[in-house]
């Protein structure tokens, strides 16, 4: 309580999270015989009956995103900089990844030939494998891509990727600090949302997010590949394409 009372209702997705790493901890110390008891840090039954739930104390947090019909001109600018961190987030962007699944990415999890990234669930927020399908621009970028040890983006320290730091450092050279590497998923989300006729299961799929209906998941045995791979080529188009604002003339002008 000490620990999560200060930041329960000013910080709550990180104080959840601590409470949950918190609780596996002591699982694991009781597991190797270092502690006996029950759990200080469950939540059912014990803390929740101490602290507010934190759906009723949490505010509403978006990462920052540009909107859909931005993106072109965003790329534009994005490819005129230098530096790996604006290749990765080209990458990020195109693929509709997380940060750290791209900048993490080994050359052994990719399939050239094949146009298939392939991340294994150790690094997946689900802990599920995750097969993403390669448009021809992230095909381009990646045989551009120097081969500097096993990373993609190898970072400056030896056998180490590339710090995500790179990639909000180019966001601030670009004068975007508004924005967040993050929010480009939010972006994609919406032009599939308000611009294409794709199924809400190919955007989710695309996106890698958890089926919360436990029944549906059962039965979910495919990833929607073949799907996503023209949703990922079409998105690749638009990236690649500036929209200009057209001028409305009234028609009934007075």
């Amino acid at each position: 309580m000490r620990i999560l009372s200060p930041i329960w209702t000013s910080k709550t997705e990180t104080a959840t999270r601590v409470r949950g790493r918190i609780e596996k901890v002591l699982d694991w110390a009781k597991v190797q015989d270092y502690r006996t008891g029950d759990n200080p840090a469950l939540w059912r039954g014990h803390l929740s009956e101490a602290l507010p739930k934190p759906s009723k104390v949490a505010t509403e947090d978006h990462h920052a995103a540009l909107p859909w019909s931005e993106i072109g001109a965003f790329m534009v600018a994005l490819r005129a900089m230098q530096g790996s961190g604006a290749r990765a987030m080209e990458i990020i962007i195109l693929t509709a990844t997380r940060t750290s699944e791209v900048l993490n990415a080994k050359w052994s999890e990719f399939d050239l030939d094949g146009k298939l990234w392939t991340i294994p669930k150790e690094r997946m927020k689900s802990f599920k494998e995750h097969r993403v399908p390669l448009s021809e621009s992230v095909i381009r970028l990646l045989n551009e891509q120097p081969h500097r040890g096993e990373y993609v983006f190898p970072g400056a320290k030896k056998d180490k990727p590339l710090s995500n730091m790179a990639c909000l450092e180019t966001l601030r050279r670009m004068g975007r600090g508004d924005l967040t590497v993050h929010g480009f998923r939010s972006t994609f989300r919406d032009w599939v949302s308000e611009t294409t006729a794709y199924p809400r299961d190919v955007a989710e799929m695309a996106l890698a997010h958890t089926i919360e209906d436990k029944s549906e998941a059962a039965y979910r045995r495919g990833d929607l590949i073949e799907k996503r791979r023209a949703l990922m080529a079409d998105w690749a188009v638009h990236c690649g394409t500036v929209l200009v604002a057209a001028d409305v003339v009234p028609i009934r002008a007075s």
